[in-house]
This record gives structure tokens, sequence and C-alpha cells, in this order.
């Protein structure tokens, strides 16, 4: 009885020991400044607080170099040389000791204090969106759906099955389903890119490998999004 309680004892203690698994991440770019140590971090889908507490930890204990570390977490699609200000998933903050309050109460599994702050959709309200199908889209031959944090809205490219025209049409949903935007761009297909022009003004967007990219006239070829589709 006394080995069998000894163990069960063993059996606990190397399960609580037992850290949690990191999700998979990579680390795409570095730019030190005076001020912060920012890392781009490629994540393979929308994570929760502990997942991203998790990843945090471990970058923060595999460069304790860098000093005043700022994480940025990127989907997959985005890229971090889009020009919006709401382009990455999540960014998490580590302070430093003497700027640390009261109101600092997330920690780390090191027990360093961080500040995480997630913009984007959660998964379960992600898959929502993706899910919809309106009568709009019923029958429709689907180019892909976009989820677009900042609107908190899914955008979704079609065009008809028995169209001569082969024009593409583009919704844009809520998450009750409703209809915010629809849109026939028209095509543009000079210099090898075909672009798809949404507004009068020139704004445009472009659907590549899954990919949709949006692009404002007045960013002169920059993207100011950019969406993986189903994601």
């Amino acid at each position: 009885m006394k080995n069998f309680l000894f163990c069960l004892i063993l059996v606990l203690v190397a399960f609580g020991c037992t850290k949690k698994k990191v999700p998979h991440y990579t680390i795409s770019r570095l730019v030190k400044s005076d001020t912060a140590s920012k890392l781009t971090v490629n994540i393979n889908g929308r994570l929760n607080q502990d997942d991203l507490l998790s990843i945090a930890s471990k970058i923060k204990s595999d460069s304790s170099a860098l000093t005043n570390l700022q994480l940025c977490y990127m989907l997959p699609g985005h890229n971090d040389k889009n020009t919006s200000t709401n382009n990455f998933y999540a960014i998490a903050k580590y302070p430093n000791t003497e700027v640390v309050t009261m109101q600092d109460t997330l920690k780390d599994a090191e027990g360093n204090v961080v500040r995480l702050k997630i913009t984007g959709l959660s998964d379960k309200a992600a898959k929502q969106l993706l899910g919809l199908n309106p009568k709009e889209i019923q029958g429709k031959n689907i180019l892909g759906r976009f989820v677009d944090d900042n609107n908190q809205t899914v955008i979704i490219p079609f065009t008809e099955p028995n169209d001569p025209k082969h024009e593409i049409y583009i919704i844009e949903l809520d998450a009750a389903g409703k209809v915010v935007s629809a849109t026939v761009p028209m095509r543009d297909n000079r210099d090898g890119v075909e672009k798809l022009i949404v507004t009068h003004r020139g704004d445009y967007c472009t659907l590549k490998d899954s990919v949709l990219t949006q692009y404002s006239v007045d960013d002169l070829g920059v993207p100011y999004n950019s969406i993986k589709s189903g994601i």
C-alpha cells in the first residue's frame, strides 16, 4: 500500500511539473530602438490568452539580451509592412520593472509581468463569420471567405456559375449575416496583376493564393491589410 501511494505521488508530481506545450510560432522580424525590441511573431491561427502567454514566456526566456521586449503576433496571410494600425492579432509587452503598477496582474509562466492586448477576433467568433451562408451566396462559386478583424466582418468574393462576363462580386457580412456592403469591382489587368477596383477613387484589392490584399490609392502601392481565406 505504501509503495502504491509513493508511486501515485511521483505520478502527480510529474504531471504537475509538466509545462504546457507551446504552440508553433516563428519569428520573422526584429526591430530595435531606444524604447523597445519589437519582434514579429507568426502564429498559425487564432490563439487564446494562455497560448499567447506561453509563446511570450518562451521567447522572453530565450531573448534575455533584448530589453523592453514587445511581441507582435501575426496571423497567416498578414504582412507586417501593411499600413493598418490594427495589423496584428495581439501585442504583448514586457514593461520595465520600475514602471510596473498594481494594475499589472498578468504574468507569464516565469512570473514576469506582461501586458497583453488581443485586438483580433477569437477563434469562436471567426468560425461563426466563416460559417455564414446567406441566400446572397448560395449556389455561387465562392472564391474565399476572409475575416476582417478590424470591422468584425467576413468578406466573400464570388462569381455566378453561368455568367458569360465572368464578373466578380464581393459582399461583406456582419456577425448576424447582414450584408453591410456589396460591390461589383472593375477589373484592371494592367502590369500583369489583376486589380479589383472597389471605389470610385481607385481603392482596390487583389486576390491571389487565397490571400485578399487591400490597397488605398493614398498609400502608393503599399497594402493596408491582407487576409488569408478561412482563418
